[in-house]
């Protein structure tokens, strides 16, 4: 009994010995692991610290550059959107380069918004904010411009497809108007009227640009249908519940 006493001391010990050797082999790669995820946990807290400070004075310097827009200090906006757009973080130097096209427009120049938001379309990858750029180009040229000039821009927004047709119709519309032909520009604004995802809003508008033009004598009287839509919309407008420019004619 007392040597499985003793037998059994030795092997405990031999294990404890094989226990202590196999630690001081692997233990230096227990602890490089364990300080590699404190590291990788820190910089990553640390990270999301440091974006959401960048993003948090990104916000604070468009704000007050859009303030300074408002207060009709434009030299001061553009200076702020210049620095914002080179040094700002996340999609704040986006938004502070179509802010800086839109004080082109606002300051009169228009031929420099346009050409603006035609480099911002140019250079970006997210679809949307493609299409967002060219609306707007597009918005200044119906005025401006010519009705190839607005096709040219949001021809292919105007698609079935596309979550942004209607406004590139109304546009296109708009542009067919101002060139002369109000038949095309009729069915254009009939395009946005039978969409039936079409908003309140810009059905009373088009609905408000065929009434004018019928009632200018440039195209056919509509049917009693078109007729009602076209009335509905005028007094909504009349009533103050939806301002709708009228198209000019040239």
């Amino acid at each position: 009994m007392a040597e499985d006493n003793i037998f059994r001391e030795v092997d405990e010990e031999l294990r404890s010995d094989r226990m202590r050797a196999l630690w001081r082999r692997i233990a230096p790669f227990v602890i490089g692991a364990a300080v590699a995820i404190v590291a990788v946990v820190a910089v990553n807290e640390g990270w999301s610290w440091y974006t959401s400070s960048q993003s948090a004075r990104s916000s604070e310097e468009l704000y007050a550059a859009l303030a300074s827009a408002d207060k009709d200090d434009l030299a001061a906006a553009q200076a702020e959107l210049d620095a914002l757009a080179a040094n700002g973080s996340g999609g704040y130097p986006v938004l502070a380069e179509f802010a800086k096209a839109s004080l082109l427009a606002k300051s009169g120049d228009t031929a420099g918004a346009v050409a603006a938001y035609d480099a911002l379309a140019n250079a970006q990858s997210n679809v949307r904010l493609r299409e967002l750029a060219l609306l707007q180009a597009a918005t200044l040229l119906v005025d401006t411009g010519t009705l190839a000039d607005v096709e040219a821009r949001v021809a292919t927004i105007a698609t079935d497809d596309n979550p942004m047709r209607r406004v590139a119709r109304e546009l296109i519309g708009l542009a067919q108007f101002k060139a002369g032909d109000a038949t095309a520009a009729k069915a254009t604004f009939e395009a946005v009227l039978n969409d039936p995802l079409a908003q309140e809003g810009i059905r009373n508008r088009v609905a408000y640009y065929i009434a004018q033009m019928t009632s200018a004598g440039l195209i056919a009287e509509e049917t009693t249908s078109d007729a009602e839509v076209a009335a509905d919309a005028i007094e909504t407008i009349v009533d103050g519940d939806e301002a709708a420019p009228a198209p000019a004619a040239q």
